[in-house]
């Protein structure tokens, strides 16, 4: 078989919501609608441009990628409804990334919108076992063999904070070290608008907070949230004919990875919760941009990676590569995951304190980088990402998963022809959406809705 050969990918055009608390305010057509206006108005484009669509959502009705998204236009095209717990949103981009890499299409979009329920997580099927009850049955035989004994909690902060356990008794570390990492992020969200909370909560603060189980408080914990965010993928040649090149950042490579049977059968809390799942994504995605086993990191600037709770922060460090096996902790004492360190970990608050609805958490997650990469970050931009190795400055790394399971890890770059300057999303949105979060308009939705089809769910909208 001769080898297979793919085309260059790019995000060119993206947008988001503001994260918000979950109490019933907004609906998911709404959300996506301001997600989706913003991305194809930052990309210059309508949505008579989209070839196909993935729409990511965990707690929807089926088609409410085709509500959503019918407020722009019924134009006929490919639209697949995505669900992958936690990872919806990253899983939903990578379904648009490969229909643009393989050549299917030359321009795919990708949305992702939740609107939860106040609370820890739950069932929407309470007469049906859950798929993730063998994680939770496991997570509770594995307690007995940590240090410290049977926890106690919800179900999702109960394993990852098993996890985080068993990091520290392995390798060193304490709950300290946990609220230094949620302080950071709390810290980071200050200087982000779309961020659910904005407390800037000190060391102290989240130690004190209420407890959650015996390793995690409160501010350790994402929250759940209501939001929407979009990315559109483009071809190099696409990019070219809509003189994107000011300011499509280049996919260099992706990959999706599940659980393999080192989750129930390696008598580790860190695998129940994918620690080798994210290793294994990890690797393979650095290969596949070209670099040789266990290299590449240093030419990371920033990342964005998933924190559902800091626990999880804590042990993907070493398995994105960010640091040896052994060395979470000391990354932190020496302040490497912030500004001033070896890297910027969740410059935009991460899942803690930006907020975490599901289906939009790693489409979110790609915004940010895409920013970050195109420098219109404002006062969260990561510095010393751009002239080192060369012209296309360093990478941007994006870690999403989901348990049960699931993770996508992304490595974005500038492009070679990258060149600021001239017309660009700031200017045709009107500010410059990297770090200023504004709702939209209905003459918003008018520039970007499809000129060729019926506009008819788009007339019973309210905006």
């Amino acid at each position: 078989m001769s080898p297979r050969t793919f085309r260059r990918t790019f995000i060119v055009g993206c947008g988001c919501t503001a994260f918000i608390k979950p109490r019933g305010l907004r609906t998911t057509e709404d959300m996506g609608l301001e997600a989706a206006t913003k991305a194809l108005l930052d990309s210059g484009l309508t949505y008579d441009a989209v070839e196909t669509a993935f729409v990511g959502f965990c707690y929807g009705d089926s088609t409410s990628g085709q509500r959503a998204l019918y407020n722009l236009g019924m134009t006929g095209i490919p639209i697949t409804n995505v669900n992958n717990n936690c990872s919806t949103g990253s899983t939903a981009l990578y379904q648009a990334n490969n229909s643009v890499k393989s050549g299917l299409v030359d321009c795919a979009l990708a949305l992702g919108f939740e609107r939860m329920a106040p609370g820890s997580l739950g069932t929407n099927f309470p007469d049906r076992p859950s798929p993730i009850a063998l994680f939770h049955s496991r997570t509770a035989e594995l307690e007995d063999s940590l240090g410290a004994g049977t926890n106690f909690g919800p179900g999702a902060p109960r394993m990852f904070a098993n996890a985080g356990q068993e990091y520290m008794e392995k390798y060193g570390g304490n709950i300290k070290h946990l609220a230094q990492i949620a302080s950071k992020n709390h810290a980071h969200s200050v200087n982000n608008p779309y961020s659910q909370f904005r407390s800037g909560w000190t060391v102290d603060q989240v130690l004190n907070a209420p407890k959650i189980n015996n390793q995690l408080t409160k501010f350790m914990c994402s929250p759940t949230s209501d939001g929407a965010a979009c990315c559109i993928v483009a071809s190099e040649e696409f990019v070219h004919a809509h003189k994107l090149e000011n300011q499509a950042i280049e996919i260099v490579a992706q990959g999706l990875e599940t659980d393999e049977p080192a989750a129930f059968e390696s008598s580790s809390a860190m695998e129940v919760v994918g620690y080798g799942m994210s290793k294994r994504c990890a690797d393979k995605v650095f290969q596949q941009a070209g670099f040789k086993a266990n290299e590449g990191r240093d030419q990371v600037g920033v990342v964005e990676l998933h924190d559902c709770f800091s626990s999880n922060e804590l042990i993907t460090y070493p398995a994105l590569g960010l640091c040896p096996e052994d060395g979470a902790h000391k990354m932190v004492e020496r302040g490497d995951n912030t500004y001033g360190g070896k890297y910027v970990v969740n410059p935009s608050g991460g899942l803690e304190a930006k907020g975490h609805p599901l289906g939009a958490t790693g489409l979110g997650m790609h915004f940010y980088i895409t920013m970050q990469l195109r420098d219109w970050a404002g006062p969260m931009q990561a510095p010393g990402l751009f002239g080192i190795p060369d012209k296309r400055g360093k990478f941007g790394l994006v870690h999403n998963i989901g348990i049960g399971g699931a993770v996508v890890v992304s490595l974005l770059r500038r492009p070679e022809f990258f060149e600021a300057g001239g017309q660009d999303g700031r200017s045709r949105l009107g500010y410059n959406h990297g770090h200023e979060c504004r709702s939209i308009t209905r003459a918003d939705v008018d520039k970007v809705k499809s000129k060729k089809s019926s506009n008819y769910v788009l007339q019973q909208a309210k905006l």
